[in-house]
């Protein structure tokens, strides 16, 4: 059976208010290389910076979506394993030591890529708002 993915939405994605920034045209021109280089228009560009800067959410590129879904997945998986020993313990059937090694090992694999993750985020995102990369 296909995944179905659903998005629920508490708010509407509706943009009310205007955010108004006086810029010099060289000021200008920076942005708008800036935005192009990370595939985005001006508006796009100066909404994310504003809102990641505010701590409201990191903007994710295509690239860091699929990342943090293959991490996801992977959680997943390891959570799915672990229910398995937990239902096995509470049964009282026994579970070899192994088996919890292996779990443990890929809980701390899986940890250690999401914060090498979340820690390069905002750098690659930043340098790729500035045309670096």
């Amino acid at each position: 059976m296909d995944d179905v993915k659903l998005e629920v939405r508490l708010e509407p994605d509706r943009k009310e208010r205007m955010v108004h920034a006086r810029v010099s045209a060289d000021e200008y021109a920076a942005i708008e290389k800036a935005a192009q280089a990370a595939d985005m228009t001006v508006s796009g560009f100066f909404r994310s910076l504003i809102l990641e800067g505010a701590g409201v959410r990191p903007i994710l590129t295509k690239e860091d979506r699929a990342i943090m879904a293959l991490l996801l997945e992977d959680m997943r998986a390891i959570g799915v394993n672990l229910n398995q020993v937990a239902r096995s313990i509470n049964s009282g059937k026994s579970v070899h030591p192994s088996e919890l090694d292996i779990n443990l090992a890929n809980v701390q694999r899986v940890q250690a890529a999401v914060m090498t993750e979340l820690r390069s985020l905002s750098k690659r995102a930043g340098h790729k708002r500035r045309g670096e990369g």
